[in-house]
C-alpha cells in the first residue's frame, strides 16, 4: 500500500485583459489508483511576479505581458479606484 501525492499545474487560460489563470490539481492515489484530486486556482494580474510559478506560467506571462498589455492594465485597476 503505497500513498502518492503529486501536485501539477493542469490548467491555464489568459483571460481577457491579460491576467493568467491558474489551476493547479491535487491528486492523491494508491498503488496507482485514484483516491482523491482537488483543485486550487489562482489569478495573476499583468506585471505580478511569476518567479516562484511553474515554469509554463512563467513563459505565457513573459510571451503575454508586453509593455502595452501591462499599461492597460494599470490603467484599468486606477479607473477602477476613482
Amino acid at each position: 500500500m503505497a500513498l502518492n501525492k503529486t501536485v501539477v499545474v493542469d490548467r491555464i487560460e489568459v483571460l481577457e485583459m491579460g491576467q493568467i489563470q491558474v489551476r493547479t490539481a491535487t491528486v492523491v492515489a494508491e498503488d496507482g489508483t485514484e483516491l482523491s484530486r482537488s483543485f486550487h486556482r489562482q489569478v495573476l494580474a499583468p506585471g505580478d511576479d511569476t518567479s516562484g510559478e511553474a515554469q509554463r506560467v512563467q513563459d505565457i506571462a513573459a510571451a503575454t505581458w508586453t509593455p502595452a498589455v501591462v499599461t492597460a492594465w494599470e490603467a484599468f485597476i486606477a479607473a477602477q479606484s476613482v
